[in-house]
């Protein structure tokens, strides 16, 4: 069955005008996903509009138009298969929407293509995006340089953009001799699907081969079990029934469970998944479960179950380090906005500013600044107005990452990297 082979999150990045639509779209076409009658359609309504090369980037354009109309469409146009996996596009369109899907949603990639394009090379957002899948915890990247057609395979110029791309990874802590550099056409079809004879140069995978090098994300079982609670339900007969997602460690039936902040224990009697009782279950499993011991009320949304020996971190403060994505004015001690982390949303205050960072290489930059602004990158020392849990990223990533939000937009996203633990029991 297809739907065995493993699943993979795959996050689209790059400079505005590098070619990620198009890249998608060209892998959507050449796996079969969205079929060429569409694409036909598309081109001769990109050609009436004097945008005849724009065909590939449309169909993702189109379907994010009908997306935001509010017309559902089929996930198959987000998916695609390779023989050893099977992918989800994780959309990113806007940077700030890329970031805050990738902390927050269950998006949260398991490998990057950067697309940078051979006429314009490394630009400034190819520089943000590179610094933010680090800090996001993206381990594995695949680099396309794209537009190959425009610097008519000039082998040189990829030697020179590649050159380029690989001090700017090496900088944010990639190894340059892990990744893999493809040269393609999105628009042309070249090094997509099969090796291209304008290239004879380039010895490489193709870009849909490169894909099944990537390896698959290790669950994370043998660390403390953590489930973020995102709903409670009251089911007569039965009790209380938390749901969430694992994101580290087992849960078995029988195991003494510890909800935090809510400082409350119990004992699962019984896991659910897609309506069937389940004896264990395990990270990226979605599940409902039965605690004993634990009444209506006791419990909310936010809150993270784990085991009582080894009970979720509450934080008193936390020190963070941050990217502040966009911000009206400036970040100054004081400030509180809500941080959206796992599932829960607390607001915090900055209690000091420690350190700015260069972005480019995380050196710092200047000691105790008065404000950050947009485009800065600090630690920063954080104070949650209730009780929230918060992990080191180094130990749970899961549970250490964040976006802070604020005015409706998403202003910073950053990782908790270390914590003043109130003392729970």
């Amino acid at each position: 069955m297809a739907s065995e082979k493993p699943h993979m999150n795959l996050a689209v990045i790059g400079h505005i005008d590098h070619g990620k639509s198009t890249t998608v779209g060209r892998l959507m076409f050449e796996t079969g996903t969205v079929p060429a009658h569409i694409i036909e359609g598309y081109r001769k309504e990109a050609e009436s509009k004097g945008k005849a090369t724009f065909e590939f980037a449309w169909v993702m354009d189109n379907l994010k138009e009908e997306r935001e109309r509010g017309i559902t469409i089929d996930i198959a146009h987000k998916r695609f298969d390779t023989p050893k996996f099977y992918f989800t596009v994780v959309d990113c369109p806007g940077h700030r929407d890329f970031v805050k899907n990738m902390i927050t949603g269950a998006s949260q990639a398991d490998a990057a293509v950067l697309v940078v394009a051979a006429p314009d090379g490394v630009m400034d957002q190819t520089k943000e995006h590179v610094f933010l899948a680090r800090t996001l915890g993206i381990n594995q990247l695949i680099i396309a340089i794209n537009k190959m057609d425009a610097v008519k395979y000039d082998e040189k110029r990829y030697e020179e953009v590649k050159k380029s791309i690989s001090e700017l990874i090496k900088m944010v802590g990639y190894k340059p001799d892990e990744v893999i550099f493809i040269p393609i056409s999105s628009l042309q079809g070249v090094n997509i699907k099969t090796k291209s004879p304008e290239t004879p140069w380039y010895k490489g995978p193709t870009f849909f081969e490169s894909l099944d090098t990537l390896k698959e994300p290790e669950k994370p079982t043998t660390k403390p079990l953590r489930v973020p609670i995102q709903d409670v339900y009251s089911i007569s007969g039965i009790g209380t029934v938390p749901v969430g997602r694992v994101e580290t460690g087992i849960m078995k039936k029988g195991m003494k469970v510890s909800f935090q902040p809510a400082n409350k224990d119990g004992e699962i009697k019984s896991i659910e998944m897609h309506h069937e009782e389940i004896p264990t279950a395990e990270p990226g499993d979605n599940i409902g479960f039965n605690v004993r011991g634990i009444g209506k009320g006791d419990i909310r949304r936010g809150d993270v179950c784990g085991p009582v020996d080894a009970p979720p971190t509450v934080a008193d403060s936390f020190t963070a380090q941050i990217v502040v994505l966009q911000h009206p004015s400036a970040i100054t001690i004081g400030y509180t906005p809500v941080f959206h982390c796992h599932t829960t949303q607390t607001a915090c205050t900055f209690i000091e500013l420690k350190k700015k960072l260069d972005p480019r290489t995380g050196q710092t930059k200047e000691e105790n600044p008065t404000f950050l602004k947009t485009g800065d990158a600090a630690i920063v020392e954080i104070q949650p107005t209730k009780p929230m849990v918060i992990e080191n990223v180094k130990e749970l990533p899961q549970l250490g990452r964040f976006a802070i939000r604020d005015m409706g937009s998403t202003i910073a996203a950053g990782m908790c990297i270390a914590i003043k633990a109130k003392q729970v029991r």
